[in-house]
């Protein structure tokens, strides 16, 4: 009598193996981005007939778009996501530690590179950032700044661009390409690209990278630290007066 050969369990799917719903958001989110970039004057008069307030009409455009790139991300790295949380779960010690750590070491390294580079310069998307600030209130900025947009960065930066894509070239020029785009991200707009309004970006995603390669790839430890950063800066534009925060910022060091 002979037995039916049982045939062993498929192998579950690698969990840094690029999948469709990586190449949808990673595409929807260049195209949009790129859209802002290069057409942004001709989505201006559409923003007027959303809103009469051009601030309230682009906050929504920004809250749509990074919502429903977060949703796609959310279910294209929910396993990831939530091994993640459950590793830190099992060090809490460390993560409430290495926060603030990392967040420090940010600064240090910011401040290092500035002193590099010459004087701050503050970038397009950080001015357009603080004068949105001003006509939006602290409730409607967090679930935006804080909560929505470093989790789709964190995706788009260290998951796909480290994560996922150190599968097929070498680890340390993803890291590099990671940073250097994380940085051209945030200072798209300008008239001219320079040092001194590239830095403190450059120093901030070096720093994510760190954190996130030094974690075995916890990309939601990476997502706390930015998450941790960017909610400083809130409260920081939001508790300094706008007429103080301009003559800070024209402080030579």
């Amino acid at each position: 009598m002979g037995t039916a050969l049982r045939r062993p369990p498929a192998p579950n799917p690698e969990p840094y193996r690029f999948s469709r719903l990586d190449l949808t958001t990673a595409s929807l989110y260049v195209a949009v981005a790129g859209f802002f970039t290069l057409g942004g004057d001709l989505l201006a008069p559409l923003l007027v007939q959303l809103s009469p307030n051009l601030a309230v009409a682009s906050y929504g455009v920004n809250l749509i778009f990074y919502g429903t790139i977060g949703v796609l991300a959310l279910a294209a790295v929910r396993t990831i996501a939530a091994r993640d949380v459950r590793i830190l779960a099992t060090r809490p010690w460390f993560t409430l530690l290495m926060v603030p750590v990392s967040l420090v070491a940010m600064l240090i390294l910011t401040a290092v590179l500035v002193a590099l580079s010459g004087p701050v310069q503050t970038s397009a998307n950080q001015a357009g950032l603080q004068a949105l600030m001003q006509q939006v209130p602290a409730w409607l900025m967090v679930p935006l700044l804080v909560i929505v947009g470093p989790f789709v960065e964190e995706y788009i930066f260290r998951h796909l661009l480290i994560g996922k894509l150190s599968r097929r070239i070498n680890l340390w020029a993803c890291c590099a390409l990671s940073v250097v785009l994380f940085a051209a991200l945030h200072i798209v707009g300008q008239e001219a690209v320079t040092l001194q309004a590239l830095m403190p970006y450059l120093a901030m995603g070096a720093v994510l990278v760190f954190v996130y390669v030094w974690t075995g790839k916890n990309v939601m430890f990476a997502y706390l630290v930015h998450a941790a950063k960017n909610l400083l800066a809130v409260i920081f534009i939001y508790a300094v007066p706008p007429d103080v925060l301009e003559q800070l910022q024209q402080i030579q060091p």
